[in-house]
């Protein structure tokens, strides 16, 4: 099971709908303009399409889709990457579009991105529509189909190609660049030279600055020491500290013994006494190497002169002048590695070397599996009444390597034995370019991750006996995963698990309104007949109707077929 629910509001001419899908294979039918290709637009845009006011309902504020899915193990990777609930194994993905065609998007209750929504949908679903063979003319769709069927993944290459051609840019561009590079790299190295002379530390004008300070006020210093030496150290009759803090001890010890508070109060003071004792010998230590020193300050003067000098020199502040130096340096390690012709070359050899190499590993593959899947497609096409029709994968190398390889893929088709095979946008007839999407389609739709197929009418020009056909092929795809096929044959519908049809009718203001209800037994036979005689349904419609539901009876269920591993789905 895949696609859950289906929830619309206000969409185009659908008011309300509320659709439960089903396991296997699953038919939309109705008639012309009843809107049944609504619910694959509803669909799209759920998943990311292009959001547009047209979408709201005539007359309403906001149109809102909801698409519940089975949320596969890389979509519950996916979520937990971008922080949002993974929980139960659902997925469920909402979007609202207002009048003024301004869009919003919900997935599992947060608050999304459209082109998040677009990034889970290859995951999810893959639409086919009745003009998908369009897209096998355009070479690019035509080579990810035969990578996907190849299992083939371009991303690395891609990025080697990448690569290569930046190496061979950066050479390009080394090459042109070498007298202004060479004058550059000249004046570089006249300006670190210059800065060398001085060979500024990190930190060392600030050392400087206070060096300089404590050298030119070092007498006023010494004096400042001497008061502070004196105003501890003076005896009693002066007031030096330490004789006063001495009187202090003498009072209280003399009536410690009556008074033990005083006992208390003696050890503060006697660690203030060891104190000011440790800070008059720091003061006789300063004053013995305190000295003026009149070369030592011309030294100082001569450096802070330099750092000035070239500090106004290159409009810097000169504590600014180390990393400067260290700017110089690193630019003139990049100038010299940009100008570096041989190392640039042999890093373009490489590039190049990694690029041939995996180019090579995917023309192989495709080499390999263009045959297998030419033969896949033509047998498919022999079901499909193109009896002796042929379908070939034509691979042509290019003259020059591209980002996706060293060749190009096109599909060429004979519709008949013995006709020449060609384009496949030259095969004149509309039923048989239907018929042929319809057999690549079956023949690759097992090789995307999107657990739902849908098929827009993919059967358009086909009829009788191939009509049933493709009822057939699209029932035993139901057996692997979940189809969803809008149709106008009646061979296909009643092949189908399960019937859905699409009904309009005029609601009391006028407007047109879009239905869409699950029919079994006696509904289902009288729209089968519907679709095959029209308006008129007689006994022997009827009859047909019940016989071909006999006839597309499955026959009882086999073991499920396997899936290919490791292959990326593309969409026809």
């Amino acid at each position: 099971m895949a696609l859950r629910h289906l929830s619309l509001r206000d969409f185009v001419i659908v008011p309300v709908l509320e659709l439960e899908l089903q396991a296997g294979f699953s038919v939309l039918t109705g008639e012309t303009g009843a809107g049944k290709s609504i619910l694959i637009d509803a669909l799209q845009l759920v998943l990311g399409g292009r959001g547009d006011a047209l979408w709201v309902r005539e007359g309403q504020a906001r149109c809102e889709i909801s698409a519940e899915f089975d949320a596969p193990s890389a979509c519950t990777s996916w979520l937990q990457a971008n922080g949002m609930d993974s929980a139960d194994g659902a997925l469920l993905l909402r979007r609202s579009i207002d009048r003024a065609g301004r869009s919003r998007a919900w997935i599992n209750g947060s608050a999304a991105t459209v082109a998040q929504l677009r990034e889970l949908s290859e995951q999810l679903l893959d639409i086919h529509g009745q003009h998908a063979w369009q897209s096998l003319t355009r070479p690019a769709a035509v080579r990810a189909l035969l990578d996907a069927y190849a299992g083939v993944d371009g991303a690395p290459l891609l990025a080697a190609w990448q690569a290569w051609q930046q190496a061979q840019a950066a050479l390009d561009a080394a090459r042109r660049a070498q007298d202004s590079l060479a004058q550059e790299r000249e004046r570089l190295l006249w300006q670190i030279s210059e800065l060398d002379k001085l060979a500024p530390r990190e930190g060392e004008w600030d050392e400087l600055s206070q060096q300089h300070a404590r050298l030119s006020n070092v007498q006023s210093l010494i004096d400042a020491a001497l008061a502070a030496s004196r105003a501890l150290e003076s005896d009693e009759d002066e007031g030096g500290a330490l004789s006063t803090l001495a009187q202090a001890q003498e009072a209280l010890q003399a009536s410690a013994a009556i008074e033990p508070e005083f006992g208390a109060l003696l050890e503060p003071l006697q660690a203030a006494e060891a104190q000011l004792r440790d800070a008059a010998r720091s003061l006789h230590a300063y004053l013995r190497r305190a000295n003026p020193d009149p070369e030592q300050l011309a030294a100082l003067d001569d450096r802070i002169g330099q750092w000035h000098a070239l500090a106004r020199r290159h409009r810097r502040p000169p504590a600014e002048l180390p990393g400067l130096l260290a700017s110089w340096r690193a630019e003139l390690e990049r100038l010299e590695s940009a100008g570096d012709l041989q190392q640039l070359q042999t890093r373009l050899e490489q590039a190049r070397f990694a690029y041939d190499s995996l180019a090579g590993q995917i023309s192989r593959a495709r080499t390999q599996a263009a045959p297998r899947l030419s033969a896949a497609v033509t047998a498919g096409m022999q079901e499909l009444g193109m009896a002796g029709g042929a379908f070939e994968v034509q691979l042509e190398r290019l003259p020059t390597p591209a980002a996706h390889g060293l060749e190009s893929a096109q599909f060429l088709v004979a519709a008949h034995a013995g006709v020449t095979a060609r384009a496949i946008d030259r095969v004149a007839s509309g039923g048989e370019l239907s018929r042929l999407s319809l057999a690549i389609a079956v023949t690759t739709s097992t090789l995307g991750p999107a657990a739902t197929l849908i098929f827009d009418e993919v059967d358009a020009g086909v009829g009788g006996a191939v009509a049933a056909t493709v009822g057939r092929l699209l029932q035993r795809l139901g057996h692997d995963r979940q189809v969803l096929c809008v149709t106008h044959l009646p061979q296909v519908a009643a092949c189908a698990d399960h019937h859905l049809h699409v009904s309009k009718a005029t609601a009391g203001d006028g407007s047109p309104q879009s239905q869409v209800a699950p029919i079994a037994g006696a509904a289902r036979t009288q729209e089968l007949a519907r679709m095959l005689g029209g308006e008129q349904i007689t006994p022997a419609t009827l009859a047909h109707a019940q016989e071909l539901l006999e006839q597309a009876r499955p026959a009882p269920a086999s073991a499920p077929r396997a899936r290919p591993a490791g292959r990326r789905g593309v969409r026809v």
